[in-house]
């Protein structure tokens, strides 16, 4: 069996990789001595890419929002039996979850790694949807959007996404509106199945103890699909303006609760993106990190608390930083952010703070791959980013202030938007 072997010293991790005649990718990691196991099986498919065109084709198809994680939820039921049941007899630890631009199923397990890898590998391929099962779906998944319509915590960042973001459908929720998944039927949900569950646009990981010509031969023998060709996704054009530069709502919270973002509108790819996302992700730790000026002012005069985080989020197309939390007063609380990321801007982080900041955030991605979930979910963004598991070292080994400090000012003199929530 032909594979690829790719090692890094620097991690003492080696990445085994296999081409499946079908297109398919896997990717795996050995670790010897782990009692824990996982495997993910994961399409480049996600709540955004609802406009598409398919092979064969020259029109457009345009479908429901919601509807590939209306599908995350469908797969797990098969004709004979729930598959979490079926997991669960099996001593695993089964899930899904569908992102902006992913859907993957995964489970986690220390015995019968290899049953509930075929396992994970036959359901994948083989939806089972009914007239019924639909319908009876749609019930399920509109109590998920009732709850979440009043989960603060959810609302504060999609209520943020909805000021940042004109036309993309980031802004739009994942599992769609009580509308959007009324107009979901069975015919919809092959298409978009059929669509973009399909070899080359998916790919496997997995990181156990076992040789890899095991996994590989067992991923040859699960896999049955053919390959239908590249699906070419479409998105609508999103200006740099903001949609609006603030949102309140008020809900049932004891204090109020705020998201403040910025809009990265420089669009970036493979592993530009990847330097891109580690460049934002040392600015943002610098500006309002625990160890920094501004978190512990806005911390001593107990404008934040616990709750404050800071987040990058920058994929293919689309990309914002979000921070926030609770905070007795939103709007000084922003303000003060608001003038510490001018200052931030203009003034760079300084060469000093560079590399302890480099050094913190390369030491947590790789303290990170003491956990096999998440080596295999790092593989599977990687390669659907373009890039690889080893590519986030080197990231942090090319960067350099300069370049840090050019990002910041591209993305921090944007203009921020804010995001309240308020009690009722």
């Amino acid at each position: 069996m032909n594979y690829l072997t790719t090692t890094s010293e620097r991690l003492n991790e080696t990445i085994y990789e296999y081409d499946h005649p079908a297109g398919l990718k896997v990717f795996y990691v050995r670790k010897p001595g782990y009692n824990k196991k996982t495997a993910m099986f994961g399409t480049n498919y996600g709540s955004t890419d609802n406009v598409f065109k398919v092979p064969g084709r020259d029109d457009e198809i345009v479908v429901p929002d919601g509807i590939a994680h209306f599908l995350e939820h469908k797969l797990f039921e098969q004709e004979d039996g729930n598959m979490l049941d079926k997991f669960s007899r099996l001593g695993a630890s089964p899930n899904a979850f569908t992102s902006f631009n992913q859907t993957v199923y995964f489970f986690s397990c220390t015995d019968l790694f290899e049953e509930n890898f075929r396992m994970l590998l036959d359901y994948v391929q083989n939806p089972w949807l009914t007239d019924e099962n639909v319908e009876k779906e749609k019930g399920i998944i509109g109590q998920e959007i009732m709850m979440y319509q009043d989960n603060a915590d959810w609302r504060v960042f999609f209520n943020l996404l909805d000021c940042l973001y004109v036309n993309h459908p980031v802004k739009l929720e994942i599992a769609g509106s009580l509308e959007s998944i009324s107009k979901i039927n069975k015919e919809l949900l092959y298409d978009c199945y059929n669509t973009f569950y399909t070899p080359s646009n998916m790919v496997v990981t997995a990181v156990a103890d076992l040789e890899p010509e095991k996994v590989f031969s067992i991923t040859d023998n699960m896999i049955k699909f053919k390959d239908k060709g590249k699906v070419e996704k479409r998105y609508p054009d999103e200006p740099e303006k903001l949609n609006r530069e603030y949102k309140e709502q008020r809900l049932a919270v004891s204090m109020p609760l705020f998201n403040m973002g910025i809009k990265d509108n420089v669009k970036a790819e493979g592993y530009e993106l990847l330097k891109r996302r580690a460049a934002l992700s040392v600015v943002l730790y610098h500006a309002m990190g625990r160890s920094s000026e501004l978190y512990e002012k806005l911390y001593s005069e107990r404008l934040i608390n616990d709750s404050f985080r800071c987040e990058v989020s920058l994929n293919t197309g689309y990309g914002y930083l979000v921070w926030g939390g609770q905070s007795p007063d939103p709007e000084k609380t922003a303000s003060i952010i608001s003038e510490t990321l001018k200052k931030t801007a203009s003034e760079g982080i300084g060469e000093e703070a560079f590399n302890r900041i480099r050094r913190s955030q390369e030491g947590l991605f790789i303290r990170s791959l003491n956990s096999v979930e998440n080596i295999a979910r790092e593989m599977l963004d990687s390669y659907f980013i373009g890039t690889g598991l080893f590519d986030e070292v080197k990231v942090f080994e090319e960067l350099d202030a300069g370049y840090v400090d050019k990002v910041a000012r591209e993305v921090l003199d944007n203009p921020s938007a804010l995001s309240v929530i308020k009690p009722l």
